[in-house]
């Protein structure tokens, strides 16, 4: 095995990294991943590439976090020199990261750690630990490595999740209980956490598993160990990090913070907690702002506020991303904040509608609003929320300037019309006996109904930085591109999701929901399939829903829909880069690429995870 000479750069990441440079197409994120996913067989050859990518990791640029595509070209030139086969991959990913992150997380008290562990390390055969309903609450028998790394990781001060999958881990980071993790874990759960955390700049270490059976499996333990144990004075470079803007997007809905920016015009503060009667001894003209306020407090990702946030911080230089992004954040004034909750006021009025036209049963775990007080009421509380998204702008005209406040308040307008007219189409659609539909009419449905929201969300942040005539063309292409991108992704996972919960894929169809999928198989299909899909998508009462659609399925794939989506996706994702690329603030560049990243996840809907917190301190579980 040969060595890799210091003077020969790793490209593209080593010295000066690009921003979105010529938007140049990047490689598609649905390709099959699972033949880089192979772990070095022998200790020797997994200790020599631990060292390689520790020096590798000393020569990147740690201002910023990598990117996905970064680091596989860091991996793949690695493996390249080394003479080694390409299926070591995400092997050697997951290294560098660690390395390029170790400093910092060294850097960070233990007490402030998360550390992940996997059930499948346990012994399956005998293993005396139950299953509660969080998870696997282990025995610490001391029969396998489970209970020896969790005794360790306690001691120290960690917190501890014993997980299946850890979607919650992003919740539990910008709650703000803690700000590094380390863990260990398969290749294909560090593939899927390098698209959140990462991306995010969360300083995180992981080690891989040997194996991805998820059955008795092992580790390197004496790698575990060293990780648990790392401790080091603060490191000289800190990666930039979204998890500041993150926390405050959250802060924003929750306790203190949120009863200061949203002062309660009435006496509405209820007696009763949410599982019980929350209008009990509340005067019944405050009733309306009572269920309002509780709902928008209730859960969500809050991913509208922080773009918000984001947006302004960003073409103010950035500086809440560094170090020092606390302080930053804390001398955001209080007419910011309000006109970044604006759009989740918006937002959650939607929900409160949508809920109403499609019927849905459950919103945050809990029965809809309509379900719960009545289609009457429900509707009403929707129409206060959107009274209540505009009053949080126009209240503080004077401190924003009138100027600035009309514009931000004209782009609310034209967002909310605009949404409207998108669902008002979807659901005489819905509603009609004729059902087909043409792609364009589709893709005119999507900008309508889902890109005024990323539109709004950004508009206002850019607005509250400064003027912004430069920015509003770039911006608008960006969001129509990444909205419509994302609705078909959102399409193709209603049905891709069949792999994980079959009650569940192919609701669209079901529900009578306008889709690009099935605009293409129209405009595919010769007129004996076309009339076959219409007659089985109104067949209703006739056939067994399941029947139905496998029916679909068949169709859409010999009319090659899905692979034509997947394209679709493509290509909006390629023009919401290039619409980004103009953009000279190289900040904002940076957040519209994170953005394209995050909100365009090309995998599958997965089943909640199962999962048990344990340790020092008891964190608790977020609702998604």
């Amino acid at each position: 095995m040969s060595s890799i000479p210091k003077e020969q750069p790793l490209e593209p990441t080593e010295r000066v990294r690009p921003t979105i440079s010529d938007a140049a197409p990047r490689r598609s994120k649905r390709r099959k991943t699972s033949h880089l996913k192979v772990v070095p067989e022998t200790r020797e050859l997994r200790e020599h590439l631990k060292a390689r990518c520790d020096e590798v990791a000393q020569r990147l640029d740690k201002r910023r976090p990598l990117t996905k595509e970064e680091m596989e070209a860091v991996a793949r030139r690695l493996l390249e020199q080394e003479g080694l086969p390409e299926g070591y991959v995400g092997w050697v990913m997951v290294m560098v990261s660690s390395a390029f992150y170790r400093d910092q997380v060294a850097a960070i008290d233990p007490s402030r750690r998360l550390f992940l562990l996997p059930h499948c390390l346990k012994h399956a055969e005998g293993c005396p630990a139950d299953y509660d309903e969080f998870g696997m609450n282990c025995k610490q028998c001391g029969a396998c490595s489970i209970a020896d790394f969790r005794t360790m990781a306690e001691e120290m001060g960690y917190k501890v999740l014993v997980a299946e999958g850890s979607p919650v881990v992003m919740k539990i980071i910008v709650s703000g209980y803690v700000d590094a993790i380390v863990g260990v874990a398969c290749l294909n759960v560090l593939e899927k956490a390098i698209d959140k955390i990462l991306l995010a700049g969360i300083p995180c270490m992981a080690v891989p598993l040997l194996s991805s059976n998820c059955r008795n499996t092992s580790v390197d333990e004496d790698w575990v160990r060293e990780m648990i144990l790392t401790r080091s004075d603060r490191p000289t470079v800190s990666t930039r990090t979204y998890v500041h803007l993150m926390r405050a997007a959250n802060s924003l809905f929750q306790g203190e913070i949120f009863e200061r920016l949203t002062p309660r015009l009435r006496d509405s503060k209820p007696n009763g907690e949410r599982g019980e009667d929350l209008l009990a001894g509340v005067d019944p003209i405050a009733a309306t702002e009572t269920l309002a306020l509780d709902f928008v407090a209730k859960g969500g990702k809050y991913s509208r506020p922080f773009i918000t946030l984001a947006t302004y911080d960003a073409l103010r230089g950035g500086r809440a991303t560094t170090d020092a992004g606390a302080d930053v954040v804390a001398e955001i004034p209080d007419c910011v904040f309000r006109a970044a909750m604006s759009i989740e006021m918006f937002h959650k009025a939607s929900l409160v509608h949508d809920d109403i036209e499609d019927d849905d049963l459950y919103r945050y775990g809990e029965p809809t609003m309509h379900r719960r007080y009545g289609l009457p009421t429900a509707i009403n509380v929707g129409d206060y929320l959107i009274g209540l998204g505009y009053r949080m702008v126009s209240r503080d005209a004077a401190q924003l300037g009138p100027d600035v406040a009309a514009d931000i308040l004209d782009c609310l307008a034209a967002a909310h019309t605009r949404l409207a007219e998108g669902q008002g189409a979807e659901l005489l659609w819905r509603d009609a006996s004729d059902k087909r539909l043409s792609p364009l009419d589709a893709l005119k449905i999507y900008a309508l109904k889902t890109a005024p929201a990323f539109e709004a969300a950004l508009f206002t942040g850019a607005r509250l930085a400064g003027p912004i005539d430069h920015l509003v063309e770039p911006l608008k292409s960006y969001a129509r591109n990444l909205g419509v991108a994302f609705q078909i992704l959102n399409d193709l996972q209603d049905w891709e999701g069949d792999d994980h919960n079959k009650l569940t894929a192919g609701a669209d169809v079901l529900s009578g929901r306008p889709t690009l999928l099935w605009a293409l198989a129209l405009a595919n299909l010769d007129p004996a399939d076309q009339a076959d899909l219409l007659a089985t998508a109104n067949d209703v009462d006739q056939q067994d829903d399941h029947v139905r659609l496998r029916r679909v399925a068949d169709l859409y794939r010999k009319a090659n829909v899905f692979e034509q989506a997947h394209r679709l996706v493509d290509k909006h994702e390629q023009r919401a880069l290039e619409a980004a690329a103009t953009i000279e603030s190289e900040p904002m560049q940076h957040l519209l690429l994170y953005l394209v990243d995050t909100v365009l996840d090309r995998r599958a809907a997965e089943p909640p995870p199962v999962v048990t917190i344990e340790g020092p301190t008891q964190l608790p579980v977020v609702a998604q």
